[in-house]
């Protein structure tokens, strides 16, 4: 089992959960968070003054797979995520050792 953390820009959330239930993804978490990369944010004018805006607005997805899906779901996550444009994100895949369905008692590959 896999977990793929991925970044990416909030617009795109919609289109990226789509592609993702399309392919057989049952669930994922998403939270709003803030951060930086090769962008180091950017400067925005609001009511005539310049300020720097240190962190950019992204979503993280966290998605727990079997092994065997993990290289369509980051496949899948990529092209559909992508602009072109920096500041498009960033994906992570780190191992499970366990997972336990809280509701039934099932445990890995079957609580996914």
């Amino acid at each position: 089992m896999k977990l793929i953390l991925a970044t990416i820009k909030p617009f795109k959330l919609d289109e990226v959960r789509q592609a993702l239930t399309a392919i057989g993804v049952r669930g994922m978490m998403v939270t709003e968070i803030k951060g930086f990369g090769a962008q180091s944010g950017h400067t925005e004018i609001y009511r005539g003054a310049e300020y720097a805006v240190s962190f950019v607005p992204k979503v993280k997805l966290e998605i727990a797979v079997a092994a065997a899906m993990v290289d369509q779901v980051v496949d899948t996550i990529s092209t559909t995520a992508r602009t072109g444009k920096i500041g498009d994100g960033k994906i992570f895949v780190i191992d499970i050792e366990q997972a336990m369905r809280v509701r039934t008692g099932e445990t890995n590959e079957n609580a996914l």
